[in-house]
């Protein structure tokens, strides 16, 4: 049976009621994950602004991703964490609307950035001598505008086709947030169109940012196996392994989930969210400040002058 949209004004987010016992607990981590996400994304946020070394095209496009990251759970975790404190677990149609295409449009531009930041790598490497006339502020702004620009269009075709659809008689979202295959689970119509749009998607933008990622690297590699000096060859690998480590936590887990269909969708797949939803934001700062030489010299300033 099927409800007339106009009916449905609220879903019910199960998340992780299945566990009611440990819900506490739950709050209490996702709590303290989101706090330091937000501490880490700021700090490197705050870092390569004030320390004039680090304004190079490198840490501008890593400002950005911070910012992401901080966008992308915020619009995750508080409806979570009111949810794991509350009996009342709804969310509202136009709630979830809003939630599902923030996190589209963030993970999207995500793509993109990640994207950019390979070429970055590659022009400083492949190409020193002309890095600083490719890889002009107009260039980085531009590569960062059109992170966003690509996404946003593409994301909230797909979120109007989604919640114009009809929704069956169950309203329960078997997930902590409204993620587009929970969601697209309780549409009664035939969601081959949601479906195939979801595949073009993932081949646009995520695959595609992918592709350049790995043609990026396999140019990077072949560079730095050219290079007489071991002491080089390891500069140039350490610029490029903190970067390597976020997108493979970045793909590994998103892409697992984004090529199913809908039926396909399991509990196993809200264990994998948390993968690409939660741990990414928050280590992604960690990776950055732990392997980044520059880094980790500005945080020590910063916190040496301020004890």
């Amino acid at each position: 049976m099927r409800v007339n949209k106009s009916m449905v004004n609220s879903f019910l987010l199960l998340g992780f009621s299945d566990l009611p016992g440990l819900e506490g607990l739950f709050f209490s981590i996702f709590l303290s994950i989101y706090v330091l996400t937000l501490i880490g994304n700021i700090l490197i946020i705050a870092v390569t602004l004030a320390n004039q070394a680090l304004h190079s095209p490198m840490y501008f496009f890593l400002r950005n991703l911070s910012c992401l990251e901080i966008c992308c759970t915020s619009v995750i975790i508080p409806k979570m964490l009111e949810n794991l404190l509350s009996k009342d677990k709804t969310i509202s149609f136009v709630g979830c609307a809003f939630q599902m295409c923030g996190f589209l449009i963030t993970g999207a531009a995500e793509c993109f950035l990640l994207a950019a930041m390979a070429y970055d790598r590659y022009v400083a490497i492949c190409r020193p001598l002309h890095y600083t006339l490719i890889m002009s502020s107009r260039v980085c702004f531009g590569l960062v505008a059109a992170s966003w620009l690509a996404a946003i269009p593409v994301q909230l075709g797909q979120t109007f086709l989604v919640f114009t659809s009809y929704f069956c008689d169950s309203k329960e979202i078997n997930h902590f947030f409204c993620d587009f295959p929970a969601v697209v689970k309780l549409v009664c119509e035939d969601t081959s169109i949601n479906e195939k749009m979801a595949l073009v998607e993932v081949a646009l933008l995520g695959l595609i940012p992918f592709a350049l990622i790995f043609i990026s690297y396999m140019c990077i590699a072949s560079t730095i196996f050219k290079m007489s000096s071991v002491e080089g060859r390891q500069k140039a690998f350490s610029t490029c392994s903190s970067h390597l480590i976020v997108v493979m936590l970045f793909y590994g887990s998103g892409i697992t989930v984004y090529l199913k269909p809908k039926s396909h969708f399991h509990d196993t797949d809200k264990s994998l969210s948390l993968l690409y939803t939660v741990l990414p934001p928050l280590l992604n700062p960690l990776i950055y400040s732990l392997r980044n030489k520059e880094v980790r010299v500005a945080l020590r300033s910063v916190f040496s002058t301020h004890p």
